[in-house]
Formats: structure tokens, C-alpha cells, sequence
């Protein structure tokens, strides 16, 4: 994983920023080009200014000096052209650089293993594809091409004054070592100001996803005024390290000022010493000013493009970092058997998500072809490892899990994951249209398809009695539907996709009992000739399971069909007396 250095120019990590040009190479060349252009026009205006006032203002020559008025509106409008397309090209550039890192970064993050999001908040993760990327685009934008655009202008306008009069040059120039210690005071002190920004704006972005996300929670339990405490402090760090780099920036700018006018003041003195000594031109007094505004300004901007550049590469080294994670799951898999017989077996599977901290202890069981298995026990016993290790998001640390007597590692991942439909407790929706959610945008599906299997889950006629029907948009994890109809929206998502082996995490837990009633009718006629496995709290919804394992601890406990659990009397047999006992119900099933 690589690590942020903070320094100001990683020759590194600039190659692989630049790698991301390649597909632009007329672009980054054309911008290139006009920066040289650019910089050798720049010293012209004063060098037609200085030979107007010689040649034909003292000369009283008005017909000369309106060909040189004409001729420098000229060069006005060829610089300003040649300036257009810079700025275009670079931002184009630019643009088109984070647009593909943004690509890469986004198509990473999503290959990468749930472990990993479980200890990396979302706003960082955020920040990083949104705000670091965008100071990426700056390197070519506003950082390293316009960067060398003014140390070119600066050589060009330095190399030009001395070519002129460099005794006037040499005058002139005598505060500039003041200006070099100064930039780089300047640019050692902002660059901690700049990491220090980037810093809180990450902090600040993971509080409000997380907050503005859980805003039920704080309001059931009215923490509004402690949570605002909360983000006041963020907040009032935030704007503590932008007032630092701002505080820099009012230190820094004065002294350059006082430093430019230090050097006009030497001209003055010196340039008119040598006027009257008849050893000067009154054009070139003239054309030195232009010179030091014109060598001044980019000077000053320097240490503003290089903190650009800085702030650019900062945000590289945080992309980088996401991008270097190597917590991915191994697709080496390469079988993709046309159909599967979808029989299932683990054998002395042991799973932990941290180190051996063990989850699943030894767990050993077979599922038949067509068969259900259904998981019980206590929160925390293990259950949902089951199926994350199953899907591959977790890797186990011994024993092996196969379908048809092929271990999974041996199946190409995305093969794997599309014969696997899972249907969670948490429901999650998109900000998009019922149609949307189902299908999760997949052309393959049609609109047939996805209304046949919505009335065989019983869910047509609510979608119907939507506004737009299966085109109403739900709004951000399916806020404006109940609990029970995302749920509903959730079965005819993993139904739709025909999947081979279904999966039910809790599926039916917020789904009242005349709508289970419902769904159980469906379900049992829909794992006819799959292989399912049911995790439950309800008993009732899981007594004709051809198995049921009943988990403690991530052991097995107990493993027997409904009947078999109950004559054991053993963990199942207590679990079903209180939980049929508490509902009051009749036991004689």
C-alpha cells in the first residue's frame, strides 16, 4: 500500500499521474507547444515597446509608431488566441485524466473485499474519487504544464534583459535571492497547510455520510444538538487549516510585492543614472518595467502553481493508495460450466475475520441437488458467514467449499456470484426506478419477464397502484416505499435472475404475516429444483427443509430435518418451545 510521502515532487508517482496521458498524447503535445509559444512571444511586447519610443515617438514619426500600434494589437490578439487554446487544451486534458483514474479508482473500489470497507469509513473513501481527484486535474489545469510555462517565461525574460544591458540586469536582479528564500519559506509552510486541508475535508465528508445517512437514528433518539456539537468541532478544524494556508498566502504575497518594488526602485535610480550619462535609451528604462511585472508575476505564481502541483500530488498519493490496496479476492478461477448440478458441500470449513478469531469452527455439511438447508441459532452464531464465504466476499482459512466436487476458488468469480441470488434483511434500493431496482438495469431482462415473475411474488398490483407503475422512482434506499414492499421489490430482484442457488438472508422478517403467507406459497414452488438455503429466526418459516443445522458459536450443534430436530430434544427443540410458546401458537405441526 503506498504510503503518503507529502513530498512536493514524487518523480514516481508524476509518471504514473502521466501514464493517464497517453490516450491524449495530440493533446497534452498541442499544449506542450503552446506553452514554448507563449513564453518566447512573452518578452516581445516590451521590445517593440522600447523600439517605438526610440525609433519613432522621440523620432516624431506617426506614421511608424501607428505601424507599431497596429503591429503590437497584433501580437495582443495572437497572444490571447494562443492563450485560448492553452487553457482549453490543458483543461482538457486534465478533465480527461481523472475521468479514466475515476473509472479505474471507482472499478477498483467495487473488486475490492468486503473486509475492507468494514474498517474504511465511506466519506473517505468519497473524498478520494471526488476532491482528490479534482486536485489531479489542477496538475495539468492550473500545476505542472503552467508551471513550466513560467519558469520558461522567466529563463526567456531573464535570458532577454541581460541580452539587452546587463549591467541595468544585473542592478535589477539584485533582490531576487531575497524572492528564491522566500518561495521556498512559502512553499515548505504550505505544504502542511495543504495536507492538513485535505486532511479535514476527509474527516468532514465521512461525518456527513454518516450522519446524514443515519438521520432517523438521531432523530428517534433527538442527539440533534449533540451531533451538531459533533460538527461544529469538524467543521471549525476545517476551516482552521483553510485559514492557515490563507494566512500563508497574505504573508507571502506582500513580500513579493515589496521585493518588485525594491527592484523598480533600483531600476529608477540606476536607469536614470545612465540616461543622464547618455549610456541608456529612455525605451529600454521603458521596457525594463514591463520586464519586471512581466518577471515578477509568474515568479509569485510560482510558488501558487507549485503548491497546485503540490496539492495535485498529495491527491495522487491518496488515489494511488486506494488504488495499490491489494485486498481483492483472486479470480483464477477459469471454470464456466454451461449449467450446475448445484450440489453443495463444506468440508471442515473454518472462517474468522480477524487473524484466528475463529467465526466458524470445523463446519462440515452436504446439499444435495434440489435440496434446502436451513440455518438457525443465535445472533452471532455464524449464520451470515455462511453465505458471505460462500459468495466469496470472505476467503476461509482451512477446510474447502465446493459445488459439484470443484472448489470454488476454481470458478471464475462473476460465475460464481451470477448463480448465487441472494435476498437480505437489509434491503438496499437505488435512487432509481422500480423497473430499475429489479433488473438492476440489465438489458437482458425484459419488461415481460419482470412482470411475470412480480405476479408470481404477488407484487404487481401494489407496483400497478404506483405513480408511473414500474417506472416510479423511488427515492435514495428506496425511502418513499414501506419496509414490506422493498422487501417485496428485493424477492422479485432474485427471482427475476433465475438463479440456480438462492440464497434467503432473513428475507421474510419485515414482511407482515399475510404477506409472508404469500411469499411462502411462491417460495416453496420456486426452490422446487434449486438448491436454497434459508437463514430464519421464524421456525415456522423453515419446518420443510430437507435440513436444517442448528449454529452456536459458529459450531454445529444439531443437523436433522424438522421432525428429527424436535425428537432430540436438544437446542432446536428449546428454541422452537420458546419461540412458538412466546407467539402462541399451536405446536402440533
Amino acid at each position: 500500500m503506498a504510503k503518503v510521502t507529502g513530498k512536493a515532487v514524487d518523480v514516481n508517482l508524476l509518471g504514473r499521474v502521466l501514464r493517464y496521458t497517453r490516450p491524449y498524447k495530440k493533446i497534452l503535445v498541442g499544449s506542450v507547444l503552446l506553452t514554448i509559444i507563449l513564453a518566447v512571444l512573452s518578452p516581445l511586447r516590451p521590445m517593440l515597446v522600447e523600439y517605438t519610443l526610440d525609433s519613432y515617438i522621440i523620432q516624431n514619426d506617426s506614421i511608424g509608431l501607428l505601424n507599431m500600434v497596429l503591429l503590437m494589437i497584433g501580437l495582443l490578439f495572437l497572444q490571447a488566441m494562443f492563450g485560448y487554446f492553452h487553457t482549453y487544451f490543458s483543461n482538457v486534458l486534465g478533465q480527461s485524466v481523472i475521468r479514466d483514474l475515476r473509472t479505474d479508482t471507482f472499478n477498483h473500489i467495487c473488486s475490492l473485499r468486503l473486509s475492507y470497507f468494514d474498517r474504511t469509513p465511506i466519506g473517505q473513501l468519497i473524498t478520494r474519487t471526488v476532491s482528490d481527484l479534482e486536485t489531479i486535474s489542477a496538475i495539468f489545469s492550473e500545476g505542472l504544464i503552467v508551471l513550466i510555462g513560467d519558469l520558461l517565461q522567466v529563463f526567456v525574460i531573464i535570458g532577454v534583459m541581460f541580452y539587452t544591458d546587463w549591467k541595468l540586469s544585473l542592478v535589477v536582479l539584485i533582490p531576487m535571492p531575497l524572492l528564491v528564500i522566500a518561495s521556498i519559506v512559502f512553499q515548505e509552510a504550505i505544504k502542511l497547510a495543504f495536507q492538513q486541508v485535505r486532511t479535514q475535508v476527509a474527516h468532514l465528508n465521512t461525518f456527513l455520510q454518516e450522519h446524514i445517512t443515519g438521520i432517523s437514528l438521531i432523530q428517534y433518539f433527538a442527539r440533534e444538538k449533540q451531533e451538531l456539537h459533533k460538527f461544529k468541532q469538524i467543521n471549525a478544524l476545517h476551516r482552521d487549516a483553510h485559514i492557515r494556508s490563507n494566512w500563508y498566502y497574505s504573508i507571502f504575497f506582500p513580500v513579493v510585492e515589496i521585493i518588485s518594488a525594491i527592484s523598480m526602485g533600483l531600476l529608477v535610480w540606476f536607469g536614470s543614472k545612465q540616461i543622464l550619462g547618455d549610456e541608456l535609451s529612455p525605451g529600454v528604462i521603458v521596457a525594463f518595467l514591463m520586464y519586471i511585472n512581466m518577471l515578477f508575476r509568474p515568479i509569485r505564481e510560482l510558488a501558487d502553481k507549485f503548491n497546485t502541483l503540490q496539492m495535485g500530488m498529495v491527491g495522487a498519493e491518496r488515489i494511488f493508495q486506494v488504488l495499490d490496496t491489494n485486498e481483492r479476492n483472486e479470480n483464477k478461477g477459469v471454470l464456466r460450466p454451461k449449467s450446475l448440478r448445484n450440489e453443495l458441500v463444506f468440508d471442515r470449513v473454518w472462517f474468522a475475520y480477524h487473524d484466528q478469531d475463529w467465526v466458524l469452527k470445523d463446519i462440515s455439511f452436504r446439499i444435495k441437488p434440489g435440496q434446502t438447508l436451513a440455518l438457525v441459532g443465535a445472533t452471532g452464531a455464524g449464520k451470515s458467514s455462511i453465505i458471505n464465504i460462500l459468495n466469496r466476499f470472505y476467503e476461509i482459512g482451512k477446510g474447502s467449499i465446493s459445488i459439484d466436487g470443484q472448489d470454488i476458488r476454481q470458478y471464475d468469480l462473476d460465475y460464481l456470484r451470477s448463480k448465487i441470488t441472494t435476498v437480505l434483511q437489509d434491503t438496499f434500493l437505488f435512487s432509481d426506478s422500480i423497473a430499475g431496482n429489479i433488473t438492476l438495469n440489465n438489458q437482458q431482462i425484459s419488461r415481460e419477464q419482470l412482470i411475470a415473475t412480480a405476479k408470481e411474488v404477488g407484487a404487481h398490483d401494489f407496483i400497478e397502484h404506483l405513480p408511473g407503475g414500474y417506472d416510479y422512482q423511488v427515492m435514495e434506499r428506496g425511502a418513499t416505499l414501506s419496509v414490506g414492499q422493498a422487501q417485496l421489490i428485493s424477492f422479485i430482484r432474485a427471482l427475476v435472475y433465475d438463479p440456480e442457488i438462492l440464497v434467503l438472508d432473513e428475507a421474510t422478517s419485515s414482511i407482515d404475516t399475510e404477506t409472508e403467507e404469500l411469499i411462502q406459497k411462491v417460495l416453496y414452488k420456486l426452490m422446487q429444483g434449486r438448491t436454497s438455503i434459508i437463514i430464519a429466526h421464524r421456525l415456522s418459516t423453515i419446518q420443510h427443509a430437507d435440513k436444517i443445522i442448528v449454529l452456536d458459536h459458529g459450531e454445529i450443534k444439531e443437523m436433522g430435518s424438522h421432525q428429527e430436530l424436535l425428537k432430540l430434544d436438544g437446542y432446536y427443540k428449546r428454541l422452537y418451545d420458546l419461540q412458538f410458546h412466546s407467539e402462541g401458537l399451536d405446536r402440533s405441526t
